[in-house]
C-alpha cells in the first residue's frame, strides 16, 4: 500500500471512528465535537508566579486521544505548575513527528513522548531523558496484539490478509513491536494484511477493535489498562492475543540546550512527586506508582528491533 493512499485511509477512519464513537449519525454532524491539536490550555499555578514570567511549554505525544490526554494530564500538570510556581502551556500534535519537531527547534521546555519517538530524537537531534514513569511495579511495559473478543482470532498468523490497526509510525507499542513480529515470521505489514491504518492514538486503536472496526491492532499495554480499571465496557469488547518482552516505558524528556536550572527543577519536582500526598493522589488516578531517573541503555532492545527491521529492508 502506497504511503499517501495509507494517509488517506487513516484520515476516513478518523471521521468514521468519531461518528461510530459518539453515536452521531451523518445527518446530524452539527453534534460531532472537533477536538484541537494544538494547544489545549494553560495551566495556573495556585499562587500566581511574579509578572512576566513566560508559561513553560510541555507537549504530550498523541499517545491517547486529544480530550483524554488532557482529562489524564491536567492535574499533573497544574501539579508542575503548582511547584515550578510558573504557568504551563499544554502542547497536543497529531503525531510522534510533529512533536519531536518542536523539540528539535527547542520551542518546548519538556514532553512526554513514546519510546520510539525518544529513540529517535535521540539520534536525530540529542533528544535527552529527563525521568520515566514506574508503574505496576516497573519501567517496562509491553506491546499488546488486541482482536474483537468475539472474534475467530487466536493468535498473530490468524491475522494474515485481514485489516490492522497501527498507532503511529514512530509509535514503539503501536508500529516497531509489530513490525519487527512480523519480521519474525517472514513478513512486513504490507505482505501480510489485506489493509492497515494509523489510529494515531492506542484509545482509537482500541476503540476501532472493540467496534469491529479492525480485524487487530498493536497497542500500549499501560493504555490498555488503565482504560481495562477506568472504562471495562471498552476493553471488554477486546482480547489479547499476543503480548511482546518488555520494553523501557515511554519517557518525559527535554530538549538538549534547555538550561540546566530549568532541568533540575523539572526532574526534582517529578522525583519528589510521590512524597507528598497530594502528588501521591494525582499519580494514583493516572496509575503511576512515582518516576525515577533511567539510564539510556533500558531502550537498547528497542533500537536493535528497529535496526534489524533497518538492515532487513535495505
Amino acid at each position: 500500500m502506497k504511503p499517501y493512499a495509507r494517509h488517506h485511509l487513516s484520515l476516513l477512519f478518523a471521521i468514521f471512528l468519531l461518528l461510530i464513537i459518539t453515536g452521531t449519525g451523518c445527518e446530524d454532524r452539527k453534534n460531532v465535537k472537533i477536538i484541537s491539536f494544538q494547544e489545549i490550555e494553560k495551566m495556573e499555578p495556585s499562587s500566581p508566579p511574579s509578572s512576566g514570567l513566560k508559561p513553560l511549554k510541555i507537549a504530550i505525544s498523541a499517545i491517547i486521544s486529544p480530550e483524554d490526554t488532557f482529562t489524564y494530564y491536567k492535574e499533573l500538570l497544574n501539579y508542575i505548575a503548582d511547584k515550578f510556581g510558573q504557568p504551563i502551556e499544554l502542547i497536543q500534535r497529531e503525531t510522534y513527528a510533529e512533536v519531536n519537531e518542536l523539540l528539535k527547534k527547542e520551542e518546548l521546555d519538556a514532553a512526554f513522548v513514546c519510546t520510539g519517538a525518544y529513540i529517535d530524537g535521540h539520534k536525530d537531534f540529542g533528544m535527552e531523558l529527563l525521568v520515566a514513569p514506574v508503574a505496576y511495579g516497573k519501567s517496562v511495559y509491553h506491546t499488546y496484539i488486541i482482536v474483537p473478543t468475539q472474534s475467530n482470532i487466536y493468535n498473530l498468523t490468524d491475522l494474515r490478509g485481514r485489516h490492522f490497526a497501527f498507532t503511529d509510525p514512530l509509535s514503539n507499542t503501536g508500529k516497531l513491536a509489530p513490525t519487527y513480529m512480523l519480521l519474525q515470521i517472514n513478513e512486513t505489514p504490507d505482505s501480510f494484511f489485506a489493509k492497515y491504518i494509523f489510529t494515531y492514538s492506542h484509545d482509537n486503536s482500541i476503540k476501532a477493535v472493540a467496534n469491529n472496526i479492525v480485524d487487530g491492532a498493536a497497542v500500549d499495554s499501560l493504555v490498555w489498562e488503565y482504560l481495562n480499571a477506568t472504562n471495562p465496557e471498552l476493553t471488554v469488547k477486546t482480547r489479547i492475543i499476543k503480548k511482546s518482552e518488555p520494553y523501557g516505558i515511554p519517557p518525559v524528556v527535554v530538549p538538549k540546550q534547555l538550561s540546566p536550572d530549568k532541568k533540575r527543577k523539572l526532574k526534582d519536582i517529578f522525583l519528589t512527586m510521590h512524597n507528598d500526598e497530594k502528588g501521591r493522589e494525582i499519580l494514583a488516578r493516572i496509575m503511576i506508582d512515582r518516576f525515577v531517573e533511567v539510564e539510556d541503555s533500558i531502550y537498547n532492545s528497542v533500537r536493535q528491533m528497529s535496526q534489524r527491521i533497518d538492515t532487513t529492508n535495505k
